[in-house]
Formats: C-alpha cells, sequence, structure tokens
C-alpha cells in the first residue's frame, strides 16, 4: 500500500496509526526472516508515537524506515559495521528525522546496509546478509539494499535510503521499486554518517512516484547545520507531477547504451522511450562522452573522502575498542582491524594512497578534473534538453556471492548511476518492466531519469508519467 493510499485511509476512518503499526510488526516476523531488509524496530516507541498521531499533518502517522546510517534519537546505528554495533545509541535526530517527525511521521525500523554504505549488494554488511524479495537467491542492490528491500516485501510503506553512487537508485532498480537521490544540497546530510561528503545525499525508496514526491517535499530545505545546504525555496512537487510529457525534451546518451548492457534492460528501456515519444515527448540523442571517466574518478574521489571521514573511528571517543592493547598506536590498529570490513578496508587504503605526498596531484586533482569535464557534459546537454534518460544498472539482480572475488564487476555496475552524484543533479530509478536473466525468468528493471540542478519538479513528471506505462 501506498504512503498516500494509507493516508487516505487514515482520514476516512478505515484504519488508524495503531492498528497499522501492530500489522506492520506482525508482517515483519513473518516475511522478513526470508528478506533480512531490519537490522532492528522499536515496536514499543513506534506504538507511543501512533497513538499520539496527529492525522492533520502531512505525513501524520505515517511509518517511513530508516537506513542505519541516519541517525534517530535513542536508536542504534550501527552502518551495518562491527565498528559500531556494540554500544552506540544516537543521542540526536538527524535534520531528515526532525523533519518527519515534525510532519507526523514515525520513523520505524533500522534498515540493513552495506558498511558504512561502501558496496553495491549489500553483501558487504557485517550484520547479515540481505536478499532481493522478487527472487531471494538474488542481491537486493546496494548500498541501501535494505530500504529497497523492505518496501517491495511489503514490509515497509516507504524508506529513506543515501545515494553515493547509485545506492538508492540501483536498489531501487533490482527491487523494482522508486528511488530518488535529489539534488546536491537540496536535502541536509546533518545526521548523515558521512562516506564521501560531497556525493551523499539522502533520499526516499517508495512503491510509487506521488509517495517519493510526498517524502521529498517533507525533506527537503535548507539547514544551517549543513554547510553544504542550498538555501533556496523549495517548489510544491504536486503542483506539476500529473501535466504529462507533451512538449518536455528527453535526450537518450548513445554512452548509456554500449557493450556490456544486457538485452533485456535494453529492450525495455528503448519500450518505454518509445511510449513517451507516443505521449508528446521529444526525443533527442545527446552525447556525455566523459562517462567511460566517471568509475574511476568516483573510486578515487569517494574513496579519499571516506579515508578522512572514517579517521574519526579510532576506539576511542565510541565504537569498537580494543581489550589490553600495548599503546595507543596499537588501540587504532587492533580497534579499526576487528571493526571495519574488507571492502571498507580497501577503500581507507585507496583513499590515504591518493591523498599521499607525491600521488595527490597525480590522482586526487586530476579527478577533481574529470569530474569538472563530467559535470559540463551534463550542463552541456541540459541546454538542449529537459531531462536525460537511461538505464539505472546494465544487468538485473545477479546472484548472492557471484561477485565475490571479482569486486571489479561490482564497481562497473555502478556506470550509470555515479554520473549524477559527480554532477550533483538530481535523478531516479522508476520501475521499467521485468525481464529473464540468468536463469530467472521475471526480475525487475530500472529506468533513470536525470535532470538538471534542482530539477526535481520535471524530473518527478516525467517518472509519473513513466509509471502509468504499459512495459515488460
Amino acid at each position: 500500500m501506498s504512503l498516500v493510499t494509507l493516508r487516505r485511509q487514515y482520514r476516512n476512518g478505515e484504519t488508524t496509526p495503531s492498528e497499522v503499526m501492530a500489522r506492520l510488526a506482525d508482517t515483519i516476523v513473518t516475511r522478513d526472516t526470508k528478506t533480512g531488509a531490519y537490522l532492528s524496530h522499536d515496536l514499543d516507541v513506534a506504538l507511543k508515537a501512533a497513538a499520539l498521531a496527529d492525522l492533520s499533518k502531512p505525513l501524520g502517522g505515517l511509518p517511513i524506515g530508516i537506513k542505519d546510517n541516519i541517525n534517530t534519537l535513542g536508536q542504534p546505528c550501527t552502518c551495518g559495521s562491527k565498528f559500531l554495533v556494540k554500544n552506540y545509541i544516537s543521542h540526536y535526530d538527524a535534520t531528515v528525522i526532525v523533519k518527519l517527525k515534525n510532519l507526523g511521521a514515525i520513523p520505524f525500523g533500522r534498515m540493513n546496509m552495506d558498511e558504512f554504505a561502501m558496496g553495491s549488494a549489500t553483501e558487504n554488511s557485517a550484520l547479515q546478509t540481505t536478499s532481493n524479495p522478487r527472487d531471494h537467491a538474488r542481491i537486493p542492490g546496494g548500498s541501501s539494499g535494505g530500504s529497497a528491500a523492505a518496501v517491495a516485501d511489503g514490509t515497509a510503506f516507504a524508506a529513506l535510503g543515501s545515494d553515493t553512487g547509485g545506492s538508492i537508485r540501483q536498489p531501487a532498480s533490482h527491487c523494482g521499486v522508486v528511488g530518488l537521490k535529489p539534488t546536491y544540497g537540496r536535502v541536509s546530510r546533518y545526521g548523515l554518517v558521512a562516506f564521501a561528503s560531497s556525493l551523499d545525499q539522502i533520499g526516499p525508496l517508495t512503491s510509487t512516484v506521488d509517495d517519493a514526491a510526498l517524502i521529498l517535499q517533507a525533506i527537503a530545505g535548507y539547514d544551517p547545520q549543513d554547510s553544504t545546504s542550498l538555501d533556496v525555496p523549495v517548489p510544491d512537487y504536486g503542483v506539476e507531477i500529473d501535466l504529462g510529457v507533451k512538449g518536455i525534451r528527453i535526450g537518450v546518451p548513445k554512452e548509456y547504451f554500449c557493450e556490456g548492457i544486457h538485452s533485456g534492460v535494453q529492450k525495455n528501456v528503448e519500450s518505454g522511450i518509445r511510449q513517451l515519444e507516443a505521449l508528446g515527448a521529444v526525443i533527442l540523442p545527446i552525447s556525455l562522452p566523459h562517462t567511460e571517466h566517471a568509475v574511476a574518478t568516483y573510486y578515487v574521489i569517494a574513496s579519499a573522502e571516506a579515508s578522512s571521514n572514517l579517521s574519526r573511528f579510532d576506539g576511542i571517543r565510541y565504537g569498537n575498542r580494543a581489550d589490553n592493547p600495548a599503546d595507543i598506536i596499537d588501540l587504532y590498529h587492533q580497534s579499526r582491524e576487528l571493526g571495519f570490513g574488507s571492502e571498507v578496508k580497501r577503500r581507507i587504503i585507496l583513499g590515504t594512497y591518493v591523498l599521499s605526498s607525491g600521488y595527490y596531484d597525480a590522482y586526487y586533482t586530476r579527478a577533481q578534473k574529470v569530474r569538472a569535464l563530467i559535470t559540463k557534459d551534463f550542463k552541456r546537454a541540459f541546454e538542449a534538453v529537459d531531462v536525460i534518460i537511461s538505464p539505472v544498472a546494465p544487468t538485473p539482480a545477479r546472484k548472492i556471492n557471484s561477485c565475490a572475488d571479482d569486486t571489479l564487476q561490482d564497481y562497473l555496475a555502478d556506470i550509470f548511476t555515479i554520473p549524477a552524484n559527480l554532477a550533483g543533479i538530481p535523478a531516479m530509478s522508476v520501475p521499467c518492466g521485468t525481464t529473464a536473466f540468468d536463469g530467472s525468468d521475471s526480475l525487475p528493471v530500472g529506468i533513470q531519469i536525470l535532470a538538471p540542478h534542482l530539477g526535481e519538479g520535471i524530473m518527478l513528471r516525467v517518472a509519473k508519467a513513466i509509471e502509468g506505462l504499459s512495459l515488460p
């Protein structure tokens, strides 16, 4: 059920937040044992909030799951890591949580994720495995895999995730739900545990485009506690969402339909483009020539920022602390060795290397220059088109552990999502039918919509039109 439908039922007196919360908890018990989307949920706190819910508020009584790297007062915030699992409880609410609560929503449940958001499959979680409810032998995507899987499984009405290089859109595509990454700075990052500060953004995962617009409306806006927050007005996203696509110029980048894309993914996305054209959209071929450098650029910049951000995890102030270290250096060594997983260590080492003396200009400075070129590609493209459409991922969801010895394949799987983070533009994934892949007859495919800086309104308008298409 969508949030919009649930809100209507509340206001019509068909059910109450307390009843819904109790049913949702029962559903989690019966269904999530197989999917593993939830790391924890505090039913007592949620039931107290439900009993006091103000249904006159825009999100009154609506439960929303939270990715476990977004701080919520009194709840764990493990980031999917052993480093924080023992004794860290959030002592404050992230700005997005404050906004949700002020509008009546009930944050409910901590969603599994790749450790510190570093991964594309939720296989890097140190705490448990999350599977794709469409096929439990497959990954849900990542790093917001728990959030996407819960929405797809019906154990959450909606959830928040974070997106650094596709971590909302790619799991949304794999699980067949809607996922939206806002413009960088549109939503406050205060209270989000940082992975790569110049790339991270919080956004919604929902069952419908209307629900995505509803949550974005709630969490967007300027926040003085976030130095990167944009002090610009937030439009009413509901005003233009149903206006259709007639006359909208849609760019199709040739670089996003390349060798290695699965034939079923390409067929579904092309079918969606043809149907949008039949509705009056103008389809234009475009080029984003620096796309091929996006993955390498991203892993230099993101790893460098991760190296800096994760230096605060030292085993002294909070989190995992080694027993009986020989000295302070041994304390750091043992705490991090035991607390961090292999992927996190890999990225910290890479990031420290590219920032080190003698290599900074060769790697980090050069990566920033390529990032500027990728941003210019988009600026030039948006002079000719209103939005850009592409696949979200080259293939549907792969099988769990099928890339255990080949992390490069997972890195390359983000080739279509990473550029939007590097450029800071909004992007979202909308379900685009299903296709056969690797022994499965019907796996979800996502279509990606990219819009200019602060262009969430027109992006949602195109997304709503796609939602109404007849797709394979």
